[in-house]
């Protein structure tokens, strides 16, 4: 099985757990695929207490205390996600994404970071763990474009793929997410040109 945590960030990484290319495309289908999905980014929701914690594939009664409404509130939280990532430019998505930073109950904090104040863009402390993978996106999301590379930010152009992923190429020209893509949109385009 495909691992959650392919890139680091949570937008991307929640973004692309629908696979269009699998006979159910649903990579969250139960809890405790969320569970992993969590452990792998790190998410305190997965987080065991205990030194005998059971390790994240683990079926059977959630110890963080994840349930089928917080499946449902994170899938809500990844469609929200694809709807900002859709957006065509650069300044649509930037839109989108300021319009969806309205909607969350974001909390700035001040760190120091090597003798220096940082903000730090947080969800509360109980938040529900949608909220927090919502909260870390917008997060994700911001520093991409403070990074620079927020006209890098794409969706695979091999159709019906719709995954996410940073064109971290040197001419910037990349189309699509993965090898699999590439392979199969050139092999379609081979056979079309063939007919």
């Amino acid at each position: 099985m495909r691992q959650f945590a392919e890139t680091g960030l949570v937008a991307i990484d929640l973004a692309n757990t629908w696979d269009e290319y699998l006979d159910d495309p649903e990579r969250l289908p139960d809890v405790p695929a969320l569970r992993r999905f969590c452990h792998e980014l790190g998410e305190p929701a997965a987080e065991a207490t205990g030194p005998g914690a059971p390790p994240p594939d683990v079926r059977g009664p959630d110890p963080a205390g994840l349930d089928a409404a917080d499946l449902d509130a994170v899938r809500r939280v990844r469609g929200r996600l694809r709807e900002v990532l859709a957006g065509e430019t650069p300044e649509r998505r930037s839109q989108a994404l300021a319009r969806w930073a309205a909607e969350l109950a974001i909390h700035a904090v001040v760190e120091t970071v090597d003798g220096l104040p940082r903000l730090r863009l947080t969800a509360r402390r109980d938040a529900p763990p949608a909220e927090r993978l919502a909260v870390r996106a917008v997060t994700d999301l911001l520093d991409l474009a403070a990074s620079g590379d927020w006209d890098r930010l794409r969706r695979c152009a091999a159709h019906p793929c719709q995954d996410a992923f940073v064109d971290r190429s040197r001419p910037g020209r990349r189309q699509f997410c993965s090898t699999r893509c590439a392979n199969r949109a050139h092999a379609a385009a081979s056979r079309a040109r063939h007919r």
